[in-house]
C-alpha cells in the first residue's frame, strides 16, 4: 500500500518521517499563548510586557503581535516589550499578545491589565508651598485655598511625585525637579533648594520616576533603575544605607545591572517596583511590613514579594512619618494589601496587621487604589469610589461622616463617574470621567482649594473643584505636607 502523504510546512511527509519528527520536535506546529506581562502608559502609547510561550511550536523562531481593545491597534515585535503606539490618550485599553512562528499563529494570552495613556499637561497646586513645592519661583510658608499653577512655563508634564522634594516627567522623556534639596535629592548635582523647575542632566530617555523622603528614583526606557540623595533605610537598593558609610549623592548613580525594571511607586523611606515579567519588588524601610516579604526587616536591596507575575498597580499609605501600609491592584482586576492595620486600612475587615499579601474581598474590577494617611480609597472599573480606613474628626473617607472608621472597603455615595482618586494628609482630591475635580477631608492649609482655610471648613463629602473639565490625573504627595496636585491638560 502506497504511503499516506501530508501537505506541511514546505515539503511532503511520510508516515514514517512524520513519526520521526514528532519524536525528535521538529514537526511542524504553531506556538502556544505568550504569558500576560504589565502593561504601562505613556503619552499615546502603551508599552505591553509578555514572555514567550511555554511551547514555541517548530519552528522556534518566533515573532509577535500586541492588539489593543478597544480599537483593535496593533503592533509587531521579536521580543518583549512591545510598544503599541497610536493610541488615544485618557482612553483605557487592555491588550492581547500572539505568537508566530513559520507554521502558524497561536492562541492570544489572557488580556493585560487596564492601561490608559497619559494626557500631558500643566501641574497645578492647592495647599501648602513650603520649600516652594509648587515650582512657580516663591518660596512660601503660608498656603493657597485656591488651585494655583505650579512649574510655570510647562505644560506637558505626564507625572508628579515627591514630599518636600518634586521630581516630574515630562511628555518627551526628560526629568525635572526642584524644592527641597539638602540631600541632593533633586539629583541636579548641587543641593541648593530651587522654587522652579530645572532639568535633571539631558536625557530623554526617563520612563519612570519615585521621590522617597530626601532621595530620588527613576527608570529609564532601557529598563535601568537609578537612584540618588540620602539613601536613608538603603532606598536605593544597592545594598548600602546612610549609616553604614555610604555618602549621599547629588546626582543619579545607576543601582545594579538589571534592564528589567518597569514602574517605580514610593513611600517614605521605601520603595515597590514592578519588573516587566509582572513581578513585584520591594526594599528600603519595613518596620510595619510594608514590603510585604512576610517579615519586618528592613531592606537595602531589591527582595521579590511572593511569585506572582500579575501585578499591575501599587500604592503605599503613611502613618504620619513612615510608610506603613501597602496596597496593590494585579491584572485580573483584584486588589492586594499588606502592612500595618491599626485603623483597618488595610481593607481587610479587621486590625490585623499583615506582612505579606492578602486579598481584600473577591471582586475583580479593581482599576485603581491609592494609600492616606491611615486610610485608603479605590476605583472600580464601573466608576464607583470606595474607602476604608481611619475615619478623622475631618471626614477624610468622603463617607459625609466622621470618626466612623471603617476596615473593608465602603462605597463613597452612588455615583458610577469616578475616574482617579488619590489620599493624602487626611485629605483626597479625585477626577471624574467628565474631567472635573473634586476634593474633601482636611482643609487646614486650604488644600481642598475651595477659597476657605481652615479646619472648620473640612469636608466630609466630595465638592467640585472650580468648574473646569479638562483635569487628567491627581497625585498625593503622600506626606503630612496638606498639598495636594493635579495635571490639567
Amino acid at each position: 500500500m502506497p504511503s499516506k502523504l501530508w501537505k506541511q510546512f514546505s515539503g511532503n511527509w511520510t508516515v514514517t518521517q512524520a513519526a520521526q519528527a514528532k519524536g525528535a520536535g521538529t514537526w511542524p506546529s504553531p506556538p502556544g499563548a505568550p504569558t500576560i506581562g504589565t502593561a504601562t502608559a505613556g503619552v499615546g502609547e502603551v508599552s505591553v510586557a509578555f514572555t514567550a510561550p511555554a511551547n514555541p511550536g517548530y519552528p522556534t523562531t518566533l515573532t509577535y503581535e500586541v492588539t489593543s481593545s478597544p480599537d483593535s491597534i496593533t503592533a509587531t515585535g521579536s521580543a518583549s516589550p512591545i510598544v503599541v503606539t497610536g493610541l488615544t490618550n485618557g482612553t483605557e485599553y487592555t491588550f492581547t499578545v500572539t505568537a508566530t512562528n513559520d507554521t502558524g499563529t497561536g492562541p492570544a494570552s489572557a488580556a493585560s491589565n487596564a492601561a490608559t495613556p497619559i494626557q500631558a499637561g500643566a501641574i497645578w497646586y492647592v495647599g501648602a508651598n513650603a520649600s516652594g513645592m509648587f515650582g512657580n519661583a516663591t518660596i512660601a510658608t503660608g498656603n493657597y485655598n485656591t488651585i494655583t499653577e505650579g512649574a510655570y512655563g510647562y505644560a506637558s508634564y505626564t507625572r508628579i511625585t515627591g514630599r518636600a522634594n518634586q521630581l516630574a516627567l515630562r511628555a518627551n522623556g526628560t526629568m525635572w525637579s526642584w524644592a527641597s534639596n539638602g540631600w541632593g535629592e533633586s539629583g541636579t548635582n548641587s543641593t541648593i533648594n530651587r522654587s522652579s523647575p530645572v532639568q535633571v542632566g539631558s536625557l530623554t530617555t526617563w520612563a519612570s520616576v519615585a521621590s522617597p523622603n530626601a532621595n530620588g528614583l527613576a527608570v529609564k526606557t532601557n529598563g535601568t533603575l537609578w537612584a540618588w540623595g540620602n539613601n536613608q533605610q538603603g532606598v536605593f537598593g544597592n545594598s548600602r544605607s546612610q549609616g553604614d558609610g555610604f555618602a549621599a549623592v547629588s546626582s543619579p548613580i545607576q543601582i545594579g545591572a538589571s534592564t528589567d525594571w518597569a514602574e517605580l511607586f514610593y513611600g517614605y523611606q521605601n520603595v515597590i517596583a514592578i519588573k516587566t515579567d509582572g513581578t513585584l519588588w520591594g526594599w528600603g524601610h519595613n518596620t510595619g511590613g510594608t514590603l510585604g516579604i512576610n517579615n519586618t526587616i528592613s531592606q537595602s536591596s531589591p527582595v521579590q514579594i511572593g511569585s506572582d507575575t500579575n501585578w499591575a498597580k501599587v500604592a503605599l499609605g503613611t502613618s504620619g512619618g513612615s510608610s506603613e501600609h501597602c496596597l496593590a491592584i494585579k491584572t485580573d482586576g483584584t486588589l492586594w494589601a499588606w502592612g500595618k492595620n491599626d485603623y483597618g486600612n488595610l481593607g481587610t475587615n479587621n486590625t490585623i496587621s499583615r506582612s505579606s499579601p492578602v486579598q481584600i474581598g473577591s471582586d475583580t474590577n479593581w482599576s485603581e487604589v491609592s494609600g492616606a494617611l491611615f486610610a485608603s480609597i479605590a476605583v472600580k472599573t464601573d466608576g464607583t469610589m470606595y474607602s476604608w480606613g481611619y475615619d478623622s474628626s475631618y471626614g477624610q473617607l468622603g463617607q459625609s461622616t466622621r470618626h466612623l472608621s471603617k476596615s473593608s472597603p465602603t462605597q463613597i455615595g452612588a455615583l458610577t463617574t469616578w475616574l482617579k482618586a488619590t489620599g493624602s494628609y487626611y485629605s483626597s482630591v479625585a477626577v471624574k470621567t467628565d474631567g472635573t475635580l473634586w476634593s474633601w477631608g482636611n482643609n487646614n492649609a486650604g488644600q481642598l482649594g475651595q477659597g476657605t482655610t481652615g479646619i472648620g471648613t473640612s469636608r466630609s463629602s466630595p465638592i467640585q473643584i472650580g468648574s473646569d473639565t479638562n483635569w487628567a490625573l491627581t497625585e498625593s504627595n503622600n506626606t503630612s505636607t496638606a498639598t495636594n496636585r493635579a495635571i490639567k491638560v
